[in-house]
């Protein structure tokens, strides 16, 4: 028996809980996911093994996850990256990465896992970025 090879997904959030808890959504949902609680673990488990998604935070020091999500694109240039953002610095974060040639889709907290499962199963973008999103 040919037993399927369950994609693999990468979570980063400095909140370990909440890391923690889409992993085990993801895991339970037909996903191999693994947390990472900060971009530097990030990158060295990126070096490790490739990963097919990442999901993650925006903001968290001391590396912005914008940074670790280019860094992640260059080791596996294939990986499909999901930004999750609450903090309205996003905005400019993003388009600066816009503007260096980079762009990556972004969904505003709070995301609910079903839609997070939806993108990820779709194997399509969340839609175009829009700095508006996070504007007060």
């Amino acid at each position: 028996m040919i037993r399927e090879r369950k994609p693999k997904v990468l979570v980063i959030d400095d909140d370990a809980i909440v890391a923690d808890t889409l992993a085990m959504i993801l895991n339970i949902s037909g996903f191999e996911a693994i947390a990472a609680y900060s971009g530097e673990t990030a990158l060295e488990l990126a070096r490790q093994s490739p990963f097919d998604n990442v999901v993650t935070d925006v903001m968290m020091e001391p590396m912005d996850e914008i940074q670790a999500a280019l860094a992640i694109t260059q080791i596996h240039p294939e990986c499909r990256i999901l930004l999750i953002s609450g903090n309205e610095r996003t905005a400019k974060l993003l388009q600066d990465a816009i503007d260096a040639g980079h762009v990556f889709p972004v969904l505003a907290k709070p995301v609910p896992p079903p839609l997070i499962l939806e993108h990820l199963r779709s194997g399509r973008a969340p839609g175009p970025f829009s700095p508006d999103a996070f504007a007060n």
